[in-house]
């Protein structure tokens, strides 16, 4: 998600300016040249990073709700509140340093600078969008990320282990690596490595956290007896759950499309369609793939298994949106489809427990559709996709686990079997999200 785009269209469109007249007063060299005022290009950028930041910000609720759906009943308002909580958190964490530990990194470097953001338009036409339209944007992937975590480890997790840590991964974790390529850091500058709206940066950063924290907690309560054992704990509602997937995947055109990050020349418009047919297809694609895989292998399709093919498929996209054909499209979707259906009851045969899928949708698919960025955009290599990958992947899921195992020894992390055994929103909301159905109405006892 590089910022040269905006810039460069701004500035193209003065070049234009200060060569000719204005087009009040000069109708046929306006119709000469398509390019908008620089002030037009402006306000185009701005409000580009402005609606498709309030779409990407609309996933909040879509995590929310698939999430919601995903758990049992007596957990449900739990997961409301983290994920409003860890929106909130993130807001901050990025005005506090997240901003600009991303892009305050100096050209090949590591880390930016520690310091709190504020706008500063002094040079507004120049740099092609308002400071606070991309802040604005910014801050919104950030908290995506966050919210990967927060479904992985639902139904035992206590609520302010959790917060800690998304404090530390919206102000540090995410922001560090994200630096390395779209700041301008290392991995940009000696490696290529390319990664157009973050199936890495943004999609396998929360799934390393999410796996990290899964390894620390351990399992829910009831989730895998002896012998190899694994039992079904079926969430409260998949009409919820669905529900929760069109929001994410209306929120993804928003993701992709605005990762275009300019929308003032008409190159850039057709871009933006582009990346919007593509991030549509793949989605599709993978859950077709889902479904046809379920019908054959399965003799059942397993919805929770076809929502995830879907965003599967949009993560899997992810990484390069613009630049594949659409049958390229298809099929990067189609193979996060395949992936979906293939390490989904791998991670369940390693007792790893991921309530909502998370890590195989969100690591899995974006380290897929990483590496395969060479096959659309020539101006990446499979060797730098893979560092950038590997790099990510180390420094996310090992500084992720330390945090989570040191939070562990010292405060605590998980739930005591009690508390986890009668539910979350009883110990730790203290109000059921669904009382008609809890274990206080004989009628329709708790799962």
């Amino acid at each position: 998600m590089s910022k040269i785009k905006p810039a460069i269209s701004a500035g193209v469109t003065a070049a234009v300016m200060l060569a000719g007249v204005a087009f009040a007063q000069e109708p046929a060299a306006a119709e000469a040249s398509t390019a908008p005022a620089p002030d037009t290009a402006f306000v185009f950028n701005t409000f580009l990073f402005l609606m498709m930041g309030m779409v990407v910000m609309f996933m909040a609720a879509g995590f929310c709700m698939l999430e919601a759906g995903l758990v049992r009943s007596k957990n449900a308002a739990t997961i409301c509140l983290k994920n409003i909580t860890l929106y909130a958190i993130a807001t901050v964490m990025v005005w506090l340093v997240g901003y600009n530990v991303i892009y305050g990194v100096e050209t090949g470097g590591y880390i930016g600078t520690l310091a709190l953001w504020s706008a500063d338009d002094s040079a507004a036409l120049e740099t092609g969008y308002s400071a606070s339209s991309d802040w604005f944007f910014q801050m919104v992937f950030v908290a995506t990320a966050a919210s990967i975590v927060s479904g992985t480890i639902a139904e035992r997790v206590r609520l302010w282990p959790f917060f800690i840590f998304t404090a530390i991964l919206t102000g540090l974790i995410y922001p560090i690596q994200a630096s390395w390529e779209w700041g301008g850091g290392w991995l940009d500058a000696r490696y290529g490595f390319s990664d157009f709206a973050g199936s890495t940066l943004v999609h396998a950063t929360g799934g390393w956290a999410a796996l990290a924290a899964a390894i620390a907690l351990g399992p829910r309560r009831g989730k895998y007896g002896p012998g190899g054992q694994i039992n079904v704990l079926r969430g409260s509602s998949l009409p919820l759950a669905t529900l929760g997937t069109f929001i994410l995947w209306l929120g993804w055109f928003g993701f992709n499309g605005g990762s275009q990050l300019a929308l003032g020349s008409l190159d850039d418009s057709i871009a933006v369609s582009n990346i919007f047919v593509n991030t549509n297809m793949a989605a599709a694609c993978g859950v077709i793939t889902v479904v046809v895989l379920c019908t054959f292998l399965k003799k059942k399709i397993d919805l929770s298994m076809a929502l995830n093919g879907a965003i599967g498929g949009l993560v899997s996209i992810t990484a390069e949106p613009l630049m594949p054909a659409v049958w390229q499209a298809a099929l990067i979707g189609s193979v996060g489809g395949v992936i979906i259906f293939i390490t989904t009851p791998i991670l369940e045969y390693a007792r790893i427990d991921d309530v909502v899928g998370a890590i195989p949708a969100h690591l899995f698919c974006g380290m897929w559709g990483t590496i395969i960025v060479p096959l659309s955009n020539s101006d990446a290599t499979i060797v730098g996709q893979g560092v950038g990958i590997l790099a990510n992947g180390v420094f996310v899921f090992f500084v992720s686990l330390v945090i989570w195992f040191l939070m562990k020894i010292i405060i605590g992390i998980r739930a005591s079997a009690e508390e986890e055994d009668k539910g979350l929103d009883d110990s730790e909301v203290g109000a059921p999200a669904w009382p008609d159905f809890s274990s206080q109405n004989p009628l329709h006892p708790a799962e």
